[in-house]
């Protein structure tokens, strides 16, 4: 089941929102989805629960959409974030956020069609893609999405996950660059990053959702903001 929340100030737009996911699963013929509505951001930052997907409009009374999707990200939320604004211009910032699309005010059917299929992919997506680690004797299954980024430190490789925890195994960093996907960047030779992580890059740093800064070759600066351009377009961010 999928969970949805519904962030918007607004109580018509609110209730569309809900009206449009129900209608939107129904007619998927989902197993089943929860949607809750919340009025601010305040409310949502403290309802305790974590959700799939994340609706929520920018334009609010403090903390606005964009600063309750930081503070969602800063204590480590993975849900999909899609935002709802009267003004375009609004949805560069999603970059920052690591938003998955934004919707315009008023609600265009199909627009918002073409945007949940892009969600529920990128859901399907997550639970799909995995690698499986070997530790001596044992194996360890880990999600593609979980990686933030992947370090190599003599013989051994360091896998960093969304959660904070490090997976220590033995390998060589271009055999699991051959093993993970596209939205893998090697921004350094003994680094590689997850785009979907990347908080941005500045002064041969690249800055990721817990605060930490890997380096990026001098040489690959300019590829690595390619990257990201070439991601965030793929995702109609």
């Amino acid at each position: 089941m999928i969970k949805f929340a519904v962030c918007d100030d607004e109580p018509e737009m609110a209730q569309a929102l809900c009206a449009a996911l129900t209608a939107y699963m129904q007619a998927r013929r989902a197993d089943g989805c929860c949607v809750r509505s919340f009025s601010d951001g305040r409310s949502l930052l403290e309802c305790g629960d974590s959700f799939d997907v994340i609706l929520l409009d920018i334009q609010m009374s403090h903390p606005d959409g964009m600063e309750t999707a930081r503070q969602l990200r800063r204590r480590g939320e993975r849900s999909l974030l899609v935002f709802v604004t009267v003004l375009e211009a609004c949805v560069f910032d999603a970059f920052e956020v690591d938003a998955c699309g934004y919707l315009l005010k008023p609600l265009d059917p199909g627009r918002f069609e073409r945007t949940m299929n892009r969600v529920v992919k990128r859901l399907e997506e997550r639970s799909a893609q995995t690698i499986v680690v070997q530790r001596g004797a044992a194996c360890q299954v880990i999600a593609l999405s979980e990686i933030v980024y992947c370090e190599v430190m003599g013989r051994k490789l360091y896998l960093h996950k969304s959660d904070g925890a490090v997976v220590e195994y033995c390998d060589r960093l271009e055999r699991l660059e051959r093993r993970v996907d596209q939205r893998f960047f090697k921004c350094h030779r003994s680094y590689l990053v997850n785009l979907d992580h990347v908080r941005g890059c500045r002064a041969g740093q690249v800055f990721l959702p817990r605060g930490e800064a890997i380096p990026v070759s001098r040489l690959r600066e300019r590829e690595l903001v390619q990257a990201l351009l070439r991601h965030m377009k793929e995702r109609d961010v």
